[in-house]
């Protein structure tokens, strides 16, 4: 279910090809981008419709010391967002271990970072944050520059070099598509299934309570280590949770403000 649009791309990818590969491209190229309909002015305030709204502040924990290493989300995720490739996984998971020598399993997915470094450095608007606090991407208008992939420092997301034709190994088992395959050339992640949510507040359902409008992720895992909800509501679940948990967020010294909380593999002695 792709994001409903205000206002049609003011240049596609397509278009943007186009140009670049005509006579005089460098020039054109410059004009776009500082006076023309990709310049900073153009982009700041292109606003999309969708049922996002500051009422809502969507957050998720990771509980690492609850988590089982069973990869059940990674797969719920890949399913219901039909990525079937490996390398592309929104959901990315691992084995770590502590300083101490916890073994645990860490997964990590988009952070929906409060300041987002890959809005910022996107020349087109193609990723944007909402007004609930979600890291979206706009893939038609995606022109696959790669600036937000370098520019985020949790390695999230993923650049589709090819139209992928692979058969999604992970349905029906682990979900059906819910969302359409991306195109080639563009940049990818997790959107913490915003098409759930957006949908579900729709038809009156609570994301992080009823689980058609919460993320695949969280509801595939089987010993409750993901939370999700809206830390607005003092009386959701994850704004309980973290009142009562000690939690910490990702690199934290970089002033991303991550949405993404964790509770430690091991317990404070």
């Amino acid at each position: 279910m792709s994001q409903p649009q205000a206002n049609p791309p003011l240049l596609t990818r397509r278009d943007l090809l186009k140009i670049l590969g005509g006579t005089g491209a460098s020039i054109l190229f410059t004009q776009i981008f500082s006076s023309g309909p990709l310049s900073a002015d153009a982009v700041q305030g292109l606003h999309r419709e969708s049922e996002a709204s500051a009422t809502h502040q969507w957050h998720m924990v990771i509980d690492l010391e609850q988590c089982i290493g069973c990869q059940y989300c990674v797969w719920a995720c890949q399913a219901t967002n039909d990525v079937p490739d490996e390398e592309m996984r929104w959901n990315v998971g691992f084995p770590e271990r502590t300083e101490g020598g916890t073994d645990f399993f860490m997964t990590r997915p988009c952070l929906h970072c409060e300041e987002a470094p890959c809005v910022r450095v996107c020349p087109v608007g193609a990723t944007w944050l909402r007004e609930d606090g979600i890291v979206a991407m706009d893939y038609d208008r995606c022109i696959g520059c790669r600036y937000c992939e370098v520019a985020c420092p949790y390695d999230v997301r993923r650049f589709n070099w090819g139209e992928s034709e692979t058969e999604n190994a992970y349905q029906p088992l682990w979900g059906t598509p819910e969302v359409p395959r991306r195109p080639r050339g563009v940049v990818e992640k997790c959107t913490f299934c915003s098409h759930r949510i957006d949908r579900g507040l729709a038809q009156g359902l609570t994301p992080g309570v009823d689980p058609q409008a919460t993320p695949a992720c969280v509801n595939a895992c089987p010993v409750g280590a993901r939370i999700f909800g809206d830390v607005n509501d003092a009386e959701s679940p994850i704004s309980k949770y973290l009142a009562e948990h000690e939690t910490f967020r990702l690199r934290e010294e970089y002033g991303t403000v991550p949405k993404v909380h964790y509770v430690r593999p091991e317990k404070e002695s």
